[in-house]
């Protein structure tokens, strides 16, 4: 018999039902009521009967509803963990996400002006990461944690994914069945839309005890293949390769590298890489840190000569190889570099007037500290977590900079998060 690989939960306080006023919504998206008392899927204003014990409750019912409150469009929503605003008028709920923003920017003490959001629309998605569990009969179940909890729900529609993602749930169904043979493996398929058909890397694959089975791998590669994939790798290593996934990046083309980084939204990558764009207007040049793939390198080449580095060498072979499917570019060199551990150094920036910044959620502390101490006069920062650009931003602020404006982007729909691009001179 197949063991159970979900993680015990532990024991949920009770108590008596409670009444409880929504006085705001905090951080997770949760509705927050004096005590404080979290309560998902409410809203400022309603009143709610919620259950449980602790801060943490569960809604039971909405007594007074909010005038801003509408009918959540997919039917997971309440049991799926990757949504937690859709109930929320659109309207309010962004005004919420840029008066977050805000708040943040000032823990730092931090006041500038914030642009109008971009927003990502429906259905635009590029990118999902489904988890895959045993189902009956030898199946998997294919879709997203379940909220607070290790287990999957097994979703037929998603309403922030692209048609084509949704559309292909089924045959990615299939692919994950072989994967769940051994009792330990909690598969998760990163899947990605590319011009030559869906791109999959997996990952959580028990490997300790020898990984997949040559009859799984092969009962992978017929799925594959019978499903028309482009590409399936697990830890960067390919399993099956009929086509090589293949991006566009503003006037490039680049081929994708197994498991790199690349924007969830292509209308979202293409709004931050315009204003990104129109910010450094007249650089002479530019130096373009964790560039990745080179999401706003060769848009920014067309401006000024551009230094990419990035700790990721697939990906800078990726965006080296591609150079050549843009021709009329001011120049571009790159290099693979870890910024955290070897950040470029001021008196490496000695020539470059324009700096942009892409770090992963941690931030990029290191290496604004030498942006802080050279003489470039211009800094474009993106990120992904505003509680590590506002630190970031202190420190340059600190050193000299105004942090002139800061462009807000909802990438990731009906969540709490919120990405930016802040331009800051000198």
């Amino acid at each position: 018999m197949r063991s159970s690989n979900r993680r015990p939960e532990p024991p949920k306080p009770s108590g008596p039902p409670v009444e409880v006023v929504i006085e705001s919504i905090g951080g997770e998206g949760d509705g927050v009521a004096a005590g404080p008392i979290y309560v998902p899927f409410t809203l400022p204003g309603e009143t709610v009967r919620a259950t449980g014990g602790g801060e943490r409750r569960d809604l039971d019912a909405v007594l007074t509803a909010s005038a801003e409150r509408v009918e959540p469009p997919c039917p997971h929503f309440g049991v799926c963990g990757g949504c937690a605003l859709q109930h929320w008028d659109h309207t309010a709920y962004l005004a919420w996400k840029v008066e977050r923003l805000r708040k943040t920017l000032g823990l730092q003490h931090i006041e500038t002006e914030i642009l109008a959001p971009f927003a990502a629309p429906p259905a635009s998605r590029r990118r999902l990461a489904l988890h895959a569990r045993p189902g009956k009969r030898g199946e998997a179940r294919l879709g997203y944690k379940t909220r607070k909890s290790w287990d999957v729900i097994d979703i037929s529609v998603c309403p922030i994914a692209d048609p084509k993602l949704q559309a292909a749930l089924p045959a990615l169904r299939r692919l994950a069945a072989p994967l769940l043979k051994h009792p330990k493996s909690a598969p998760t398929l990163h899947v990605t839309l590319t011009a030559e058909g869906l791109d999959i890397e997996i990952t959580g694959v028990e490997r300790k005890s020898g990984g997949l089975s040559a009859d799984a791998r092969m009962q992978l590669g017929e799925i594959a293949s019978e499903v028309g994939f482009a590409r399936v790798t697990m830890d960067g290593e390919v399993q099956y390769g009929a086509r090589q996934p293949m991006v566009s990046v503003g006037p490039a083309v680049v081929a994708l590298p197994a498991g790199a980084f690349l924007q969830a939204v292509p209308s979202a990558e293409a709004a931050m890489a315009a204003f990104a764009v129109e910010q450094a207007a007249g650089a002479e040049r530019i130096a373009d840190l964790y560039c990745g793939v080179g999401t706003f390198t060769f848009r920014l080449a067309q401006i000024a000569p551009v230094y990419a580095a990035d700790g990721h060498a697939p990906a800078i072979r990726a965006l080296t190889s591609a150079i050549a499917t843009a021709p009329g570019l001011k120049g571009i060199t790159a290099e693979t570099r870890d910024l955290a551990r070897r950040p470029v150094l001021a008196v490496e920036l000695r020539k470059t007037d324009t700096v942009l910044f892409d770090p992963p959620r941690a931030g990029a502390l290191e290496q604004t500290a030498e942006v802080a101490g050279s003489k470039v006069s211009k800094v474009i920062g993106v990120s992904c977590n505003p509680a590590t650009f506002a630190r970031d931003a202190r420190v340059l602020i600190d050193a000299g900079f105004s942090l002139d404006r800061v462009f807000p982007v909802d990438q990731f729909l009906w969540s709490p998060h919120v990405e930016l691009v802040g331009v800051f001179s000198r």
